[in-house]
């Protein structure tokens, strides 16, 4: 029995979020399954390729709905969930006993575990302490900035290795892992361990390349690291640094897109706060309320910029 299961790449929710789905589906739906993990990116075009469906079951976790006849599972709690109209029609009309839909909650890991302990009677309690930390660091549920940025629990450590790997066979070989061994072990695993210093120096230089990049006007930042290898720093850093801020617009690059990243300060006390993932959907991404995501083909830098400057400007003028 080959289940495929399809994650938002380079994110701990999404990771852990397909760590967790195939420990509930081997314990509650089929014992002999044999997991086959992929993970799926934001770009520029199609995000999905039908042919990639192969599994006896194919489910989609923590990213996009896809209409196709092939998926078996989906689990999603983005705002901007689904591609087109006809995609959120496609589900509203389909059969919902295992696809389940609620932008409600902060991360996805969490959501599924309600849903599979709700309606198929699966018991989250041994993998609690993965299910807390994909909420608390996928909802931004920090304490204050230097929790989020000091990177001391192995949940960040290991946060930090999964947005920064390039390796396509290091997650989908970790994922086991997160629901089978408490964290601080995870972090120990042999091929986890020696990534973590280099990442830790490269972490540090980050924040110098942003404290060097960032501006801050009128409680809105703005940065461009583009010229940089820096897409997966860490996206606390510049409330970090500007902790009087309430919105930042960063333009980071990578080999398969230039992504304009449109977050909100987690400590802000500003009320009336703007709809980040309306703001990104009308430039073709999405999210969720408090943070967004824009990603354009690598050959338009410029448009990227484009979009960056209007949003910028547009949260300043919300900030006033």
């Amino acid at each position: 029995m080959k289940v495929r299961v399809f994650y938002h790449d380079k994110c701990f929710d999404g990771t852990a979020s397909a760590s967790l789905f195939s420990r509930f589906y081997r314990e509650r739906v089929r014992s002999d399954a044999q997991f086959q993990f992929s993970g799926l990116v934001h770009r520029a075009g199609s995000l999905f390729n039908e042919d990639d469906f192969d599994g006896d079951e194919n489910a989609i976790v923590d990213f996009k709905y896809s209409p196709s006849p092939k998926i078996t599972w989906w689990f999603d709690h983005h705002q901007s969930a689904f591609l087109t109209p006809e995609d959120a029609e496609h589900f509203r009309n389909g059969d919902k006993s295992r696809k389940f839909y609620d932008p409600d909650f902060r991360s996805c890991t969490k959501f599924l575990a309600h849903v599979a302990q709700e309606k198929f009677g699966f018991d989250p309690k041994p993998v609690a302490e993965l299910i807390e930390w994909a909420d608390i660091i996928d909802g931004a549920q920090f304490k204050d900035p230097q929790s989020a940025v000091e990177m001391a629990a192995p949940a960040m450590k290991l946060t930090m290795v999964i947005e920064s790997s390039t390796d396509p066979g290091f997650i989908p070989k970790l994922i086991p892992y997160l629901v089978t061994e408490p964290l601080k072990k995870v972090i120990q695993e042999p091929f986890v361990a020696p990534l973590i210093p280099p990442l830790m120096e490269r972490h540090r230089r980050s924040v110098d390349i942003l404290r060097q990049r960032t501006e801050c006007e009128r409680k809105t930042i703005y940065f461009d690291i583009t010229d940089q290898d820096l897409e997966g720093y860490n996206k606390f850093i510049p409330y970090y640094l500007f902790p009087e801020s309430v919105y930042s617009v960063g333009l980071s690059s990578s080999s398969f897109r230039v992504k304009v990243a449109v977050g909100s300060n987690p400590w802000t006390k500003q009320a009336n706060m703007v709809n980040l993932a309306k703001i990104c959907e009308r430039y073709g991404g999405g999210g969720h309320a408090r943070v967004g995501a824009i990603s354009f083909s690598p050959g338009q830098a410029d448009a990227a910029r484009k979009a960056a400057a209007e949003i910028v400007q547009e949260l300043r003028n919300a900030s006033s």
